[in-house]
């Protein structure tokens, strides 16, 4: 019985712990290739097997990208391979067109920002969170290869910066 209290205590300690966000995918690549003007939560309609699929930490976000048609925001080229167990009539098209849910007004200011400018949507992050499958598109804009190179710098002056205030700190 104090066996059974224990597994009992762990779950629900861990259960507090756990803030329910599981990212499943992310998208280095973006962060590095566009500067990132604003960002968006959106769900996604999955099937079951994508679902499990994505629970299993199965997805790739690269070369994708997000497009507002028909008052509708759509995300493509997202590859979900399909789940292990699910053959024939259970499972899915991995690259297929997969539809965001948002609101109305963001999919209104999202196709402002596209027609306004030139940014495009990028997805930068799949992740649950309660259970739910969410994606964070990012309006992007696309740097130049100099650019990258003076973030890169600027990233790796910041970064001595930190390590020698730490190192000072350190002696205090």
């Amino acid at each position: 019985m104090a066996r059974a209290k224990q597994q009992l205590a762990k779950r629900a300690e861990k259960a507090a712990n756990d803030s329910g966000d599981k990212v499943v995918a992310t998208n280095r690549r973006a962060r590095h290739d566009y500067d990132i003007l604003e960002t968006y939560e959106c769900g996604i309609v999955l099937q079951g097997s994508e679902v499990k699929s994505l629970r299993e930490g199965h997805a790739v976000l690269s070369d994708s990208f997000a497009r507002v048609e028909g008052g509708e925001l759509w995300l493509i080229g997202i590859h979900i391979p399909p789940w292990r167990f699910s053959h024939g009539f259970g499972s899915h098209d991995p690259d297929r067109r997969r539809k965001l849910l948002a609101h109305r007004s963001e999919i209104k200011d999202m196709k402002l920002e596209l027609e306004r400018q030139p940014v495009t949507l990028i997805p930068l992050k799949l992740y649950f969170k309660e259970g739910r499958a969410k994606v964070e598109l990012g309006l992007a804009k696309g740097r130049k290869t100099h650019d990258k190179r003076h973030a890169l710098a600027e990233r790796d002056a910041k970064r001595d910066m930190d390590r020698a205030r730490k190192s000072t700190s350190r002696f205090l």
